[in-house]
């Protein structure tokens, strides 16, 4: 957002509706703050525009889907110069088993988020995938017991 691109106590409002339900439609989000759907629909449009609102997306149960097992993965590098870490970052980009991943200040280089069916996946996730980045030093895995609290929102 540009300095001059104000938001108000309106605009974030719709940001806190729409990150509970991105599905709410404009009249219903209207209805919701006293307004008629026309300047909903305005605003709704400037706050993409002004990549407030940067994509709508479905939040899949990983359960479901057969991928219950969350990793995760701190890496650190073994040469920390420029190159070698973009050329990690450009990697991990393409390993689509990554969920999330993290540049760090503090022990480890790399936070990585990885969902898998199971244990014996990452095994092999690590051992054909993740082990052949050659400037890895050191991969440590924590797996999730059990997960308290996820969230997409943020606190605005």
């Amino acid at each position: 957002m540009l300095p001059n691109e104000k938001i108000d106590g309106t605009d974030l409002q719709i940001l806190r509706i729409l990150q509970k339900d991105a599905k709410k439609t404009t009249k219903e989000i209207a209805e919701m703050l006293h307004l008629t759907s026309s300047p909903i629909y305005e605003r709704i449009k400037r706050l993409e525009k002004q990549k407030l609102i940067l994509k709508y997306v479905a939040i899949l149960d990983k359960k479901r889907l057969n991928i219950p097992i969350t990793v995760i993965c701190m890496v650190s590098l073994r040469y920390h110069n420029e190159g070698f870490i973009d050329k990690f970052e450009k990697q991990i980009k393409e390993l689509k088993e990554v969920q999330e991943c993290y540049h760090m200040a503090g022990k480890v280089d790399f936070f990585l988020k990885i969902n898998m069916e199971s244990l014996d996946n990452y095994h092999e996730f690590v051992r054909t995938k993740l082990s052949r980045i050659e400037n890895i030093g050191v991969l440590e895995s924590y797996f999730v017991l059990k997960e308290i609290m996820a969230s997409t929102e943020y606190y605005i």
